[in-house]
C-alpha cells in the first residue's frame, strides 16, 4: 500500500534519541524496517534550525551535518518551522513551595510550526490522494483533528509509529488503525554510515554522536 511517513523531529528526538548513541538516524531506513510490507515513497521530516547556545555552541553545526545526511536520501523531504527564544518571568520553585510568589527571569526556547506543518502536509497529501496509509511519528495530541479528518473524510488508514517506551496519547490512539512500536535495536540498525558523500564531497557523523 502507498505509504507516507510524517515525523515530528523534536518529538522523536526527545522521546528516544536525546540521550542515546543513535542520533545519526536514517529515517527512511527505520521506516522500511518497521513497515516492511508497505510501499514507502515519502518520509516527511518536520524540524526547525537551532541556534548556538552558551553551553553548546556547536549544536547548529551538528544539526546541519545531520540535515545534509538526510538530503542524501531522495525519499526524505525536510520541512522547517522556527525557534523562538525570549526572556520571560517564571515563579521560583523554592518560593512557590513555601507559599510565596517570587518571579525569576529565565530564557525560554520554543519550537514553533512543526505540528502545524505536519498537519498541513498530512491533509494536503490526503486531499491529493498521494497515499493509502499515513504513519505518524509524534505523540502530539494537537494532531488528533487532522488525523480524524484524514481517516473519516478521506478514508485513509492511519498508523502511529513510536519507541516502545512511549505511552501513546489517549487522544491519538483511538484514531489509529494500528500502533507499531520499535525498540532501541531498530534505531541501532538504522544508522547512516559514519562517512557519507554528497555533491559537496565527503562528510562524517558528528564526533560527539
Amino acid at each position: 500500500m502507498r505509504t507516507r511517513v510524517y515525523i515530528d523531529g523534536y518529538n522523536l528526538f526527545y522521546a528516544c534519541l536525546k540521550r542515546s548513541p543513535y542520533k545519526w538516524l536514517n529515517l527512511h531506513d527505520l521506516a522500511i524496517r518497521q513497515l516492511s510490507k508497505n510501499q514507502i515513497d515519502k518520509v516527511r521530516y518536520f524540524t526547525a534550525r537551532v541556534s548556538a547556545r552558551p553551553h553548546d555552541p556547536t549544536q547548529p553545526q551538528r544539526q546541519e551535518t545531520y540535515l545534509r545526511a538526510l538530503a542524501t536520501i531522495p525519499e526524505i523531504a525536510v520541512h522547517f518551522g522556527h525557534f523562538l527564544t525570549h526572556e520571560v518571568g517564571m515563579p521560583d520553585a523554592v518560593a512557590w513551595s513555601a507559599g510565596r510568589y517570587q518571579s525569576v527571569r529565565v530564557i525560554k526556547t520554543e519550537e514553533k510550526g512543526s505540528d502545524v506543518n505536519l498537519a498541513t502536509h498530512l491533509l494536503v497529501d490526503a486531499f491529493d490522494n498521494l497515499f493509502d496509509v499515513a504513519v505518524i511519528v509524534s505523540n502530539d495530541s494537537d494532531l488528533a483533528e487532522p488525523m480524524r479528518i484524514v481517516r473519516e473524510r478521506f478514508g485513509k488508514t492511519i498508523g502511529i509509529l513510536c519507541h516502545r517506551s512511549t505511552r501513546v496519547s489517549g487522544k491519538l490512539r483511538p484514531l489509529a488503525h494500528f500502533v507499531r512500536s520499535f525498540h532501541s535495536g531498530a534505531l541501532a540498525a538504522s544508522q547512516f554510515q559514519p562517512q557519507l558523500i554528497d555533491a559537496n564531497g565527503t562528510f562524517s557523523k558528528p564526533p560527539s554522536w
